[in-house]
């Protein structure tokens, strides 16, 4: 992928994430892409399930999965709002995801170079980080939903 893939593949995760603040949950966003294509899309819903591993990259990676028909997920590129934390992180590794492309860093709980860095551990797959794509406009997307909470 290119920068301006990159740069246009991240509109699609930010769009996502304004999917999520719309039903109030944290707003990340996630899109997988193959060959050009985005074949899956998510965002975090974690409040309005009410389980836990309902963030937006596993929810991607399953329907990944389902529209490929396998778990392994060779030859695509995770496009993601927020750096992903561990959970995500082994998701990502162990779905075979070759590229992670992320906006923010996430000090607290980062796992591809914020807080730790998974993909630096010698497993059996490693995929490419790309960070920082977008950050900004994915960093103030977080702070405003936050901001606004602290004020309710």
């Amino acid at each position: 992928m290119n920068e301006i893939s990159d740069f246009e593949y991240m509109e699609e995760a930010i769009a996502e994430a304004k999917l999520a603040e719309d039903i109030d949950e944290v707003p990340i966003g996630a899109v997988i892409v193959r060959d050009g294509k985005i074949i899956a899309r998510a965002h975090n819903t974690r409040e309005s399930s009410k389980c836990a591993t309902h963030h937006a990259e596993i929810l991607a990676i399953e329907e990944a999965c389902r529209t490929l028909g396998g778990w392994r997920l060779p030859e695509t590129t995770i496009y993601v709002t927020l750096e992903p934390c561990a959970m995500c992180a082994g998701a990502i590794i162990n779905a075979r995801i070759p590229n992670v492309v992320y906006g923010a860093p996430d000090l607290r709980f980062g796992a591809f170079g914020s807080l730790i860095d998974l993909s630096e551990i010698p497993l059996n797959h490693k995929p490419e980080i790309r960070r920082h794509v977008r950050c900004e406009e994915c960093k103030n997307l977080l702070g405003e939903y936050f901001r606004k909470k602290r004020k309710k």
